[in-house]
């Protein structure tokens, strides 16, 4: 039976024969990456990447290299035990490979984070108010319940007169070190220690208050100052009123997050108040002084002869504070009367009467107007600023 002749190593690697160790790795490393059977997809890539193996293998061991500069593939042949370990159990997985190979670094640095301190959790609290509070601020207290550090035990776990003692299984450090077998050889692996569950400490009696956690479930009463100009979805943060951090770490925050409630005649467009009201005929007709409501209080508005429906006068200064983002707040936004004529639909005697001489002075006449730009669109522009 025909036999293939195996390829060149150097060739398998993409490396010159004269390459560094470094360059052999970087190439492995990369070509690895490629043709690891739990991420490729290419047909041959079980194949490919025994056959990467195999060349590393035999190019990053200064002797094996020698051997098979000099003699080819019969000055290895021997002794390698087919592709290194992994035949009988399968391939090393993915993330074996990135975790002792690639990332060790990265797997220390992920380990020393979980072992050492850790910032409490962040917290949110969604808290509604009223129109007025949302244009001039406020004050509100509201509760909290959130873990805090135990008093019985100040944090530590341990029954109130004991202390926790350092873990004889890892001798204070948290960590264990175990040699693994892999298919680049012995590698040394460091976990977290199953006794103190990484903390470095046991508990021989744990406090009955928290259960030997150093937390409890407790309800805080906190002020919460509400600038003015704040706007539905508004977040308040308040720094420090998280969860307690574990091992030493600082606590998280709490976000308070605004409603505001709608308000039965006014409505918000950004820093302007917008408020409807009806007049009558007459008052459209000869013009009136109205008095009309404002979050600061009723004030009064000139309306001017003739006035149509949809008309809308700018009270200037009578709107919302414009809030700035570092909380301070420049000025106040308008309030925008939109004037609607209201025809009467019952009328007494006196007023029918009224009505019908005024009709015979105005005529019956019915005058089409053209076609253009209707009252939304006016309305629209007068928003835009024309």
């Amino acid at each position: 039976m025909e036999q293939t002749m195996p390829r060149d190593y150097y060739e398998v690697l993409g490396v010159p024969r004269n390459a560094s160790q470094d360059e052999i790795k970087r190439a492995f490393r990369r070509l690895a990456r490629q043709y690891h059977p739990d991420v490729s997809t290419e047909k041959d890539a079980e194949e490919r990447f025994k056959e990467i193996n195999e060349a590393y293998r035999v190019l990053s061991d200064n002797e094996k290299r020698a051997a098979y500069d000099r003699f080819g593939h019969a000055g290895v042949s021997g002794g390698m035990g087919g592709f290194g370990g992994f035949g009988a159990t399968g391939f090393p997985g993915f993330d074996e490979i990135f975790e002792e190979f690639f990332g060790g670094f990265g797997a220390s640095a992920r380990r020393r984070q979980r072992s050492g301190p850790v910032q409490g959790r962040d917290l949110r609290y969604d808290l509604t108010i009223d129109f007025n509070q949302a244009v001039f601020g406020a004050e509100v207290d509201i509760e909290v319940t959130r873990r805090d550090t135990c008093p019985d035990c100040r944090g530590t776990g341990a029954a109130p007169g004991t202390q926790p003692r350092r873990c004889p299984d890892c001798h204070g450090t948290g960590q264990l070190r175990q040699v693994r077998q892999t298919f680049l050889g012995s590698m040394v692996n460091i976990v977290d220690c199953g006794r103190c569950s990484g903390t470095g400490e046991v508990i021989d009696t744990p406090c009955r208050e928290c259960g030997g956690s150093g937390v409890v479930q407790r309800a805080r009463k906190l002020t919460v100052t509400i600038p003015p100009g704040v706007d539905d979805g508004t977040q308040i943060r308040l720094a420090g009123e998280g969860e307690p951090g574990l091992r030493g770490g600082p606590p998280g925050d709490l976000y308070v997050v605004l409603r505001v409630k709608p308000h039965e005649f006014f409505k918000r467009r950004n820093s302007d108040i917008v408020l409807e009201v009806s007049i009558n005929v007459a008052q459209a007709a000869l013009g009136d002084t109205i008095r009309v409501p404002t979050v600061d209080g009723e004030e009064e508005v000139q309306v001017p002869a003739g006035t149509q429906s949809g008309k809308i006068i700018r009270m200037r200064g009578k709107g919302v504070p414009k809030l700035r983002r570092d909380g301070t707040t420049s000025g106040r936004g308008d309030q925008l009367l939109i004037l609607t004529v209201e025809t009467p639909t019952k009328l007494t005697k006196e007023q029918r009467e009224l009505f019908e001489k005024l009709a015979k002075t105005l005529g019956n006449e019915v005058v089409p107007q053209k076609s253009g730009r209707g009252f939304m669109d006016r309305v629209a522009d007068f928003f835009a600023g024309n």
